[in-house]
């Protein structure tokens, strides 16, 4: 089965909140239980950034039943450049990435893949610490 990793982290990269689903559900609804899961988890959040793929059903959920700002980091159009907060999901997917249960869907129970993921930032978190 294939699968979709969302993970919501803090501007240093820190894993705040991780929900794995099967990739035959969209982003954006998918992205609704991933927000109010890290909202439940750290009520002092105030906003949240996510790229093109959270457009739509995310955005209105943000702002009406959690009363929170979604903000959709746009494409620049002709050149490649550093997405302004976006790189941080990016470098946190690719520190993750390094993990050889991580580089591909080993795992069977998104519930598992969940927890390697923690496990991962918990080594990841601890190298920084030293």
């Amino acid at each position: 089965m294939e699968q979709k990793r969302h993970i919501v982290v803090d501007i240093f990269g820190n894993l705040l909140y991780v929900k794995i689903h099967a990739a035959n559900l969209s982003d954006t609804k998918s992205a609704c239980e991933v927000l109010e899961g890290a909202v439940d988890k750290y009520p002092s959040l105030q906003a949240f950034s996510g790229d093109a793929g959270y457009r739509g059903t995310a955005v209105d959920f943000a702002s009406k039943k959690l009363d929170m700002t979604l903000h959709i980091s746009e494409k620049i159009q002709g050149k490649w450049v550093v997405l302004p907060k976006r790189w941080v999901v990016e470098r946190t997917f690719s520190w993750l990435g390094n993990f050889r249960r991580l580089s591909k869907d080993f795992e069977i129970l998104p519930a598992t893949s969940e927890n390697m993921i923690r496990i991962a930032m918990l080594k990841i978190t601890l190298a920084k610490c030293v």
